[in-house]
């Protein structure tokens, strides 16, 4: 069973909804056709020459990476130009290129929670906010014979959770009526006569952030030609989305120690600190990528410590004099997403595809 390019795209943007990327970011398909059938998809930080090279070795056609491989303007393409050859080779073998950045950082289980997770991190929240999910409230009308086809499909695709509950629901048994007119096609009844159905009520709650991809579902998993469902507002306090995350470690740990940790979590040869090694530290922030602008938050959130890459020199004083600790692991820890971004694609895709990690090291950065 094969799928096209835009079931895979529905999958990845029900796990990473763009509407939480941050306005004028570089994300979606950047390279191909939606409608191509996929052959396989290679999950990666960075689209590289070395990573195309790797997709055309395994033969698949689908690259889901995080950093954008279209983020200036091209003004040109000439093929004896990294840029160029990398075009040459995408196009010439049919790969398209999807990109999943700040929506990727801010959704759960995305980089920053993967981030948090690998350091035992508890308690957490987002460090910098910048958009409610605002709640809403579906409901839907649904043959006895498919309740529970819709509820499972419904809740599968992201409604139906309050706090750590998942499939929240209410449901009442009830009549739908309804005449088929010329030109349907009813799954229950005939064309001209009135029917009355057992149906029940489903009702639940769904984040707007998952709201396309639930309705999709529900379409998808409701036998009805025409399906009678209803969205309304709510005036409940949705959860705040962001980047960044700021939590706790079990028990206080030195800089040092911590550091140390940071560099076996992480699997990475060397890193920066600043700050004294032998202070305590226990509350943590955290964000993926380059993230040095945010000092200010993390010290407003009362971190101890803020990991985050690409530390500048006046940066890390400034730091320093607020007394605020630092740990610059360097941009290239966002890679540890992509075996959970793999992990979701097959949970929602099964076994229709083959999603294969990258093994390309495409750090920059080498340490001696």
């Amino acid at each position: 069973m094969s799928i096209t390019g835009k079931q895979l795209i529905q999958a990845m943007e029900a796990y990473a909804p763009t509407s939480l990327a941050v306005e004028k970011d570089r994300i979606g398909l950047q390279v191909g056709d939606p409608d191509t059938e996929v052959t396989g998809v290679l999950v990666t930080l960075d689209v590289t020459e070395e990573v195309v090279e790797e997709a055309i070795r395994l033969g698949v056609n689908w690259i889901i990476a995080h950093h954008a491989v279209i983020f200036q303007p091209l003004k040109a393409l000439r093929m004896d130009q990294p840029a160029g050859r990398l075009f040459h080779k995408l196009l010439n073998h049919d790969i398209n290129v999807y990109i999943a950045h700040t929506n990727l950082d801010a959704t759960a289980a995305g980089v920053n929670d993967v981030m948090a997770e690998k350091l035992g991190l508890t308690e957490t929240d987002v460090l910098i906010p910048y958009k409610e999910d605002k709640l809403k409230k579906l409901v839907v009308f649904v043959p006895e014979s498919h309740h529970e086809q819709v509820l499972q499909a419904v809740c599968e695709a992201g409604g139906g959770w309050i706090g750590n509950y998942s499939h929240c629901t209410f449901n009442l048994d009830g009549t739908g009526t309804f005449m088929p007119r010329e030109g349907t096609d009813p799954y229950i009844g005939q064309q001209g006569k009135l029917e009355r159905v057992k149906e029940r009520r489903l009702e639940t709650i769904v984040p707007e952030s998952r709201l396309q991809q639930v309705i999709r579902a529900l379409l998808t998993a409701h036998p009805y030609e025409e399906v009678a469902y209803d969205i309304y507002p709510l005036d409940l306090k949705g959860k705040m989305m962001g980047y960044g995350r700021i939590g706790k470690l079990p028990d206080p740990l030195s800089l040092r120690d911590l550091a140390n940790q940071v560099k076996r979590a992480y699997g990475i040869e060397g890193l920066r600190v600043v700050g004294d090694f032998n202070q305590p530290v226990q509350r943590v922030a955290l964000l993926g990528g380059s993230g040095s602008r945010h000092i200010h938050d993390a010290k407003r959130m009362g971190a101890d410590v803020y990991i985050t890459g690409d530390v500048d020199f006046h940066t890390a004083q400034d730091a320093l004099a607020m007394g605020l600790c630092l740990i610059d692991p360097g941009h290239h820890v966002e890679h540890h997403v992509v075996p959970r971004v793999c992990e979701v694609l097959k949970w929602r895709l099964g076994n229709q595809v083959a999603i294969i990690p990258s093994t390309v090291n495409t750090n920059p950065f080498r340490f001696l």
